[in-house]
């Protein structure tokens, strides 16, 4: 199996920093895509970030140019680095991993969530 192990969060003033991992562990034969995703209390869970074994970036257009996102491809682990955090930043913040497992199967994993608080 697979289980993704996360870590970063908490609570930052606005304009602050906060720096999210998620290392995926277990039976991956190679990682595809991995990501973090938020989700605010009465909204939708949305994409915020995701990079590709080859490295390729996507953003939510509201954090471009505050986060970055970044993969150590041999670690399996994920990081997002959120810089200016606003607000609005404020949700549970989901790790997920979609990769090819020993069996020869794509899978998509998603870790427990941890909270990011960014007050006024």
């Amino acid at each position: 199996q697979v289980q993704l192990a996360e870590s970063g969060g908490g609570l930052v003033e606005a304009g602050g920093s906060l720096r999210l991992s998620c290392a995926a562990s277990g039976s991956i034969r190679s990682r595809n895509t991995m990501g973090w995703y938020r989700q605010a209390p009465g909204k939708q869970r949305d994409l915020v970030a995701i990079i590709t074994r080859t490295g390729s970036t996507n953003y939510l257009n509201s954090v471009k140019g505050r986060f970055t996102i970044s993969a150590d491809n041999a670690k399996n682990t994920v990081y997002l680095q959120m810089n200016s955090l606003k607000p609005e930043d404020t949700a549970v913040y989901y790790c997920n991993a979609v990769v090819w497992v020993v069996d020869g199967t794509v899978r998509s994993y998603w870790g427990q969530g941890i909270q990011v608080t960014v007050s006024s």
